[in-house]
């Protein structure tokens, strides 16, 4: 077996050496045939015979011709089909050239189109029948005459549908690889953006309580030698704080482990359930934070009460960091119809709020998270001084493949 897929993978690497051995064949096989005599003495009858010297000459360029089928099938056709004629006209008794004008024919057709196909194989059968039928020595109605009639037939017949096969694999093997290919595609674009929501994950994570821990380490250093014990204090907040984000950042890295690795952190995602949770570890930072919900109580789809948690986490950590010890935080948490609307305000200084307005992470992944729920963020300063927060969510997701709401 090993052996004959070698010798294929051969002949498939060099065609001329195939076309060579076919048209050896069909040269033998003419020349066999130019022997045989099949009307004998007494009607229907096999005998043998000796072919004339013209009819051997045009066998040999007849099947020499076949050699360069695949480089000019047309011509090769042409030619052969040329031959056929004068063999027609001219042989008494008749030798089989007709056998190469039917390979030549039967190549052009699983080389074009149907339609080709048609035009040339009806050309074809025409001129060989007709020169055989009404020019030539036999009767018109002589086996010979309607042979040359079914063999160009079958020949253009056979050679479409070895085209119209080649082509029906052909496109089956495109559509797999294109199916490969996209299954390939959407692999990718799903890693990416899962790696693209871990990374906004732990940004918000350690954004926030590294923020607590620096504003809280620096009471401490502060207060350290006049006050120890709000100093103590300070370093408490610095203990939680850093136990919090460890717990996170725990459960957030939990999400990258293979099957066969420890069992993850199975606490859920944090929710505007635990915003005075969140709100409280800004003020024990020194943060004034006043908070107003009439949410009246909604209850939100998983994606979308992670997202207003972490809007609001990026914004108090942005205020905590850019608008100054003195500044104060609004926020407030309202359903408007189909919608939740989370805005955070504060009077911090307009200069200090630069850095946050500059395009950073903290922004830049609120508003990936928003925007990737059909939402809308906005952020900029309040006339006046200060810096406003305000993301409308839906309360209702709807996936981007089905349409369907959840």
């Amino acid at each position: 077996m090993k052996t004959l897929d070698r010798v294929r993978a051969h002949l498939k690497a060099h065609p001329l050496a195939l076309d060579a051995a076919l048209a050896a064949a069909v040269l033998l096989c003419m020349v066999a045939g130019s022997f045989v005599d099949p009307h004998g003495k007494d009607g229907v009858t096999w005998g043998v015979r000796t072919p004339d010297t013209p009819s051997l000459v045009l066998l040999t360029l007849g099947a020499t011709a076949l050699v360069f089928r695949r480089i000019a099938p047309r011509t090769v056709l042409a030619v052969t089909g040329t031959f056929t004629v004068i063999e027609n006209i001219t042989g008494d008794p008749r030798a089989p050239v007709a056998m190469a004008a039917v390979v030549a024919l039967y190549t052009v057709a699983s080389a074009t189109d149907r339609p080709t196909t048609w035009r040339i194989g009806l050309l074809t059968m025409t001129v060989l029948t007709g020169s055989a039928m009404f020019v030539g020595p036999l009767p018109w109605y002589a086996q010979e005459n309607l042979a040359i009639f079914a063999w160009t037939g079958m020949a253009a017949t056979a050679g479409d549908a070895i085209r119209s096969r080649r082509a029906f694999v052909d496109a089956i093997q495109e559509r797999a690889e294109r199916a490969e290919r996209t299954r390939e595609e959407e692999a990718r674009r799903r890693v990416a953006e899962e790696r693209l929501r871990i990374a906004r994950d732990l940004h918000d994570v350690v954004a926030h309580h590294i923020a607590l821990v620096n504003v809280q380490a620096g009471v401490a250093a502060h207060v350290m030698d006049k006050r120890p014990d709000q100093a103590k204090e300070a370093l408490a907040h610095v203990r939680e704080a850093s136990r919090s984000a460890l717990n996170e950042l725990r459960a957030t890295v939990g999400l990258l482990r293979q099957s066969g690795d420890p069992e993850a952190p199975t606490e859920p995602a944090p929710g505007l359930e635990r915003l005075d949770e969140l709100v409280g570890t800004f003020r024990s930072a020194g943060l004034r934070v006043e908070v107003a919900r009439a949410d009246q109580g909604t209850t939100l789809p998983a994606a979308v009460d992670l997202a207003a948690y972490r809007v609001i986490q990026e914004a108090l950590t942005n205020v905590q960091k850019h608008a100054g010890g003195e500044a104060k935080a609004e926020v407030s948490v309202v359903r408007v119809g189909p919608h939740v609307e989370i805005t955070v305000l504060d009077d911090g200084t307009h200069d200090q709020q630069a850095p946050a307005s500059g395009g950073g992470h903290g922004l830049l992944g609120m508003r990936e998270r928003v925007t990737a729920l059909r939402g809308t963020l906005t952020t900029g300063p309040r006339y006046g001084g200060g810096f406003r927060v305000h993301a409308i969510l839906p309360v209702k997701t709807r996936t981007a493949a089905t349409g369907e709401t959840v």
